[in-house]
């Protein structure tokens, strides 16, 4: 063994303080790390998967009046030969329906999303002026794979009111008090009823008064606008002027005047019906087959989304007494359920492996001081393995839960191997510092060379491309370092422990005796087949070579089903109903009820939510 090696694992047996604060710190690093997790602070945050850039950039146009034809040939059309040009795109689909134009572009995974929105944008505005004028200007949205689908849904229902009036309250209160809600990216309201002014026009009588749609649309607007129109001065005062003809009830709009002739005024009221109604009717919306209205909450992307999700809760529990009569408000989808549940059940399966992989050392070991060692270097090989997660800013994910679990069981290798080789050396007799010593010494190259190989064995995975490497990056990058982290503890802390907890024992009795005896036989049956196989090697080689082979065809005859990852029951159903493009909200809805009346007859059913649109919907 080199001096180096000597003075590297002398200096922390003969200074038990330098071993101490080495694992205080990286307790004290790891500390600070689950802190930041339980208070969703410092970068942490709760995820089902790790993290993966795979945005959608959504290009909606606007062309009122045009069918699908003319959508699909003016707008669609070169708007997607535009777009095709840019970089990073992995491929596009499109609708074309009566005046508007759908553009989804899905990007390449881990394609810098800012740099492509802009580069999309650009193209976009190159073509713009080829468009028809009467075409909007195209509206650009961009969502990732985490803000594609909300958090949770909420539901609200009310015997009393109206969807456009349950709508209306969302709006002014709901929605604001959600929004404010620490953690909430943003709360939508699907399925809303905006109250709107219908003007539903009579044919005949627009004809009888010689009166287009177009001179109606023209009236409303300019009797419905605010402007400032200047000011008025005085000696000793001024004052600015405006005008309102900003109409206020159903009643105004029906004494509006479209046009004034020499002898009468034609009103709204002579050619068409005035109503209060809603913006649209092309939506169906259903909790347990009932109307309701829904709200989407999306929570940011640095949120811990289990913490935003339970103070959304506690905020709609609160708002629950200020509710108007009949007015009802729940959770009706809330997908942290499922990733609590299940990071739960990893955390108890890490505490059971735990329990395992003591009483399986205490076994093998036969003491309790010897015992002490390992599972002492386990918590504090784990706790660093988090502060390296904070370090690369990863998410306490499934995955990365996974790899701690697995970690159990490789971080305690090293403190194990460093305990036998002391008490083999306290079993020649020598004193425990010096078996601490030199059984250190001993160990310093092995415990290097097999951190170092199991680290080369996970950590190719981290530079995978594609859809695995990101999955899985994590997930390897935490289990090397946990390794890392426990080869120092190795080195650092176990020697200084063995030296100070170990005992010379002349006779090995009881359960030790009963081991050390049953490990000593077998260890002289492992030399005795060693010998035995190093002497028929040319059949040994024969006969690996043959089973390396069989690997090829035993691959290719598997009838093993392959998957990213495995399937499992999140205690939901989500299907989507599709109906004839000229279908209408009626018809949708007819098929709707009858599938909800399937979603009934089965016994494990706890409820539904149904969103309907004319040329479908889905729901769960």
């Amino acid at each position: 063994m080199s001096d180096r090696g000597k003075a590297f694992t002398d200096i922390f047996i003969r200074r038990p303080v330098l071993a101490i604060v080495v694992s205080l710190v990286i307790i004290i690093a790891g500390g600070q790390a689950i802190f930041n997790a339980t208070t969703g602070s410092g970068g942490f945050t709760v995820r089902q998967y790790p993290k993966s850039e795979n945005a959608l950039v959504t290009v909606t146009t606007l062309y009122i009046g045009a069918d699908a034809d003319l959508v699909r040939g003016f707008v669609t059309t070169p708007l997607e030969r535009a777009i095709a040009a840019a970089d990073g795109i992995d491929y596009i689909e499109s609708s074309s329906i009566q005046s508007v134009s759908t553009i989804r572009i899905r990007l390449k995974l881990n394609v810098d999303a800012t740099k492509a929105l802009a580069e999309i944008s650009s193209k976009v505005d190159q073509v713009r002026s080829d468009l028809p004028p009467e075409a909007e200007v195209p509206g650009i949205n961009i969502e990732t794979a985490d803000t594609e689908f909300a958090s949770a849904y909420l539901r609200f229902q009310s015997t009393d009111l109206a969807r456009n009036e349950v709508t209306d309250y969302l709006t002014r209160v709901v929605q604001p008090a959600l929004t404010a809600v620490e953690g909430v990216q943003r709360a939508d309201i699907l399925g809303a009823r905006t109250f709107a002014i219908r003007v539903w026009l009579k044919p005949e009588r627009l004809a009888a008064f010689n009166i287009s749609a177009t001179d109606v649309r023209a009236a409303l607007a300019a009797n419905n606008a605010l402007s400032a129109i200047g000011k008025t001065k005085g000696s000793y005062e001024q004052m600015s002027l405006s005008s309102n003809t900003n109409l206020t009830s159903v009643e105004e709009f029906r004494e509006l005047v479209i046009r004034e002739e020499s002898d009468r005024i034609i009103r709204l009221s002579d050619v068409a019906d005035v109503e209060l109604g809603a913006e649209d009717y092309d939506s169906d919306i259903r909790f347990g087959g009932e109307q309701a209205v829904f709200m989407g909450v999306w929570t940011m992307p640095s949120a811990n989304s289990l913490d935003v999700i339970s103070r959304v809760k506690a905020e709609i529990e609160a708002m629950q007494s200020r509710f108007p009569a009949g007015f009802e408000g729940g959770v009706a989808y809330d997908a942290t359920e499922y990733i609590d549940t299940a990071l739960q059940e990893v955390i108890t399966t890490l505490a059971e492996t735990l329990l395992i992989v003591v009483v399986v050392i205490f076994l093998f070991l036969g003491s309790f001081r010897s015992v002490l060692v390992p599972v002492v270097a386990i918590p504090v090989s784990l706790i660093g393995a988090i502060f390296l997660m904070q370090a690369f800013g990863f998410s306490i994910n499934l995955l990365t839960l996974l790899a701690i679990v697995l970690a159990v069981g490789l971080v305690v290798d090293d403190a194990i191997v460093v305990v036998e080789n002391v008490e083999r050396l306290l079993r020649q007799g020598k004193a425990p510092m010096e078996a601490a010593l030199h059984g250190a010494r001993e160990l310093v190259g092995p415990i290097i060379a097999t951190t170092i190989t199991l680290a080369a064995v996970y950590a190719p995975i981290a530079f995978q491309g594609g859809l695995t490497g990101s999955l899985f990056r994590e997930f390897t990058v935490t289990l090397a370092g946990a390794v890392i982290v426990s080869s120092v503890v190795a080195l650092t802390l176990s020697p200084m422990m063995a030296s100070k907890v170990l005992k010379a024992s002349k006779r090995d009795s009881g359960l030790r005796g009963l081991l050390n005896r049953f490990f000593d036989r077998l260890r002289n049956r492992y030399r005795r087949t060693i010998e035995t196989t190093l002497k028929a090697r040319p059949a040994i080689y024969t006969l690996w070579g043959f089973i390396t082979l069989l690997v090829f065809p035993m691959y290719i005859l598997s009838s093993m089903s392959t998957e990213l990852a495995p399937t499992e029951d999140q205690g939901i159903i989500f299907g989507i109903l599709s109906t004839p493009s000229n279908s209408t909200i009626e018809q949708s809805s007819h098929f709707a009820q009858q599938v909800q009346e399937v979603f009934e007859s089965v016994p494990e059913y706890d409820y539904s939510f149904q969103i309907t649109f004319p040329t479908g919907g889905f729901g769960g």
